[in-house]
């Protein structure tokens, strides 16, 4: 199992939070993208939201492995 530095984790975090952040703000329509309709943002706030929900148990996954 490789080491894991504290910093890795807490910046892996922050990310994870900041993606979350990203694709709730497209998917409640606060976060908007030029000339884009908003549905297709809305869809792309899912597919963010369910992308890191994935990536997060893999991760689990692999740790406890």
């Amino acid at each position: 199992m490789a080491k894991t530095n504290i910093l890795d984790v807490i910046m892996w975090v922050v990310g994870v939070l900041v993606s979350l952040a990203v694709g709730f703000g497209m998917i409640d329509k606060i976060l908007t993208v030029r000339w884009i309709p908003e549905i297709i943002t809305v869809i792309a706030g899912w597919i963010v939201v369910i992308g890191i929900i994935i990536g997060v148990i893999i991760a689990i996954v692999k740790a406890v492995q």
